[in-house]
Order: C-alpha cells, then sequence, then structure tokens
C-alpha cells in the first residue's frame, strides 16, 4: 500500500476515502440494499458507483436463505463467503471499505461484520454513505472496474465468540436488564406495529436501543456522544457481555459498529434476531415498553 489507505477499522469519512482512490490495497465493497426489492442493490450499482467497488449482495452474498428458521437473513457459510471475499479482490494485505446508500444500516454495516467475524479486522464503513460521497461531489462511474479475483480469504471460519445464537438468549431471559439490546424501531419493539414478521413484540428482558439513534443527519454521532448515550443501557456491563439484535441480523451490526466506534468493543450480535426467535414458536414473546 502506499499510505494513503487506513488503517480504519470502523468508520471512514468521504474525504479521506476520496485521497484514497486509487491506491493498490484498497477494496470498496458497494452494500445497498432495499428490503422491499431484493434487486434494487444491483440495479443501483449498475448506474452507478464509487471508481474500483463490486458489489456486495444482501441476499446472495452476506445471507444464505437456504437455512431454514435462522431468520429472514441467515448467516452465509463461512467457507462460502471466504470464496466470495476472495472473488472480490480481498485478501488480508487489503484496506476494505464499504458503503450502502447512506448511514450504514443496509448493509454496510452487516458486510463489515461478516469480514470481522472471517478475521479480516481493517474494514471501515463509509461514514454517511453514497449520500455523503455524492454531497461531497466525489467521482463515481458506472464503469465495471473490478480488481483481480483471490483465492479464498485465509480464515479457519467464522469466529463463533461473536455470534449469539438463540439458545444462549434463551439461557439468559433471567438476567438483569443491559445484557440484551434490540436495535428495532420503539414502534416495532413494542409491538404496536410489525410490518415485516408475523409475530409483533420482543424478547423478554430486551432493552430498545434504536440505530437511528446513532446517526445525526446521516452519519454517526461523535464517539464520545455514542458512548454516553449506550453506557446507561449496559446498567455497567461490559460490552463482552452484551447480545445485539434487531429484525434479522442487520441492523444489529449498525449498533455494534456505533459500540465500537465508541470505544465499547467486544458485543455479540444474535444474528437470527427478531425473525429468528419466532421461528420457534415455543420461544417466549413480550410486548410494551422494557
Amino acid at each position: 500500500m502506499n499510505g494513503s489507505a487506513g488503517p480504519w477499522a470502523t468508520l471512514v469519512a468521504a474525504p479521506a476515502l476520496a485521497a484514497a482512490l486509487g491506491d493498490d490495497g484498497l477494496r470498496l465493497l458497494d452494500a445497498r440494499a432495499v428490503l422491499a426489492d431484493p434487486e434494487a442493490g444491483a440495479a443501483a450499482f449498475a448506474v452507478s458507483h464509487l471508481p474500483g467497488a463490486v458489489h456486495a449482495d444482501l441476499d446472495r452474498d452476506l445471507s444464505d436463505h437456504a437455512r431454514a428458521g435462522e431468520g429472514r437473513h441467515p448467516l452465509p457459510d463461512a467457507a462460502a463467503f471466504a470464496r466470495r471475499v476472495g472473488d472480490w479482490g480481498i485478501g488480508p494485505r487489503h484496506q476494505v471499505v464499504v458503503y450502502d446508500a447512506g448511514d450504514g444500516s443496509m448493509a454496510a454495516a452487516r458486510a463489515w461484520w461478516l469480514l470481522r467475524l472471517l478475521g479480516h479486522e481493517r474494514v471501515a464503513v463509509l461514514d454517511g454513505g453514497l449520500a455523503a460521497w455524492r454531497a461531497a461531489g466525489l467521482p463515481e462511474t458506472a464503469a465495471a472496474g473490478a480488481p483481480p479475483a483471490l483465492p479464498p480469504y485465509p480464515s479457519p471460519g467464522f469466529d463463533r465468540a461473536r455470534i449469539a445464537t438463540a439458545d444462549e438468549v434463551l439461557a439468559r431471559l433471567h438476567d438483569a436488564p443491559g445484557w440484551l439490546l434490540d436495535a428495532r424501531g420503539g414502534e416495532r419493539f413494542r409491538g404496536e406495529v410489525e410490518p415485516i414478521d408475523p409475530v409483533a413484540g420482543h424478547v423478554p428482558g430486551a432493552l430498545n436501543r434504536p440505530f437511528a439513534q446513532n446517526l445525526l443527519e446521516g452519519r454517526f454521532r461523535e464517539a464520545s456522544t455514542l458512548r454516553a448515550g449506550l453506557e446507561p443501557v449496559l446498567h455497567g456491563r461490559p460490552p463482552s457481555d452484551v447480545v445485539l439484535m434487531c429484525g434479522s441480523g442487520v441492523t444489529a451490526c449498525h449498533l455494534l459498529l456505533a459500540m465500537e466506534h465508541a470505544g465499547l468493543p467486544g458485543a455479540k450480535v444474535y444474528a437470527g434476531s427478531w425473525s429468528g426467535w419466532i421461528a420457534d414458536p415455543s420461544r417466549p414473546v413480550a410486548t410494551g415498553p422494557a
């Protein structure tokens, strides 16, 4: 690398990324996605994207829909994902930056987390996403410019210590509050509306920390501000004792990214999240405020 790209491990601002374009050690992933239209992300990428970027599809690359009972966006197979990462031209030496249309919640933070699970620590999310890039008048292209493919990313597999399972959540239902944070909007958490999943509500004992609270005008809040808002919700627990969830394991990664940016690393993500939890009707459901 020529030194201009990174190292970045949580967020990178658009001007800093723009200065690193052309660095042979930089790799860009476009993770734009629209839940209601699975083809929209790839279509938008084909029209215009950051120079040198490749598209990481939420449904085809960052999930494995063949895995039943694990939510709407089940984790991909680790070996299959390692092959895909190699196809994108990413190896251990590369600085990866992931972006989506705006705030990192769909699904840049998810791609960031999956790369971290493989053991790739030098990966960051473009703060403000493509919206911030465009607001700064920075270059885009419709041209294909993918880097040469590499062998599968060398990894022993996903770091399971960073992933919480339904059984782990079930075993902790009677723990004192602060161990389980749900990143969905308050109205969904309380069960007042449920536009996506067949059952409304939340896991008993969870606390609600909507991912939108991490943001100010589409970008992540300052690290100190995030920390001041997050620490009271943890109720004195170390981050390593905390599990994060959402509807399907996507915006939970946004909350994890916010915690890492705030200097609170080590939380786990419950990958199945709410949609995986309700796949088993014997699991308890709560409604109303926490």
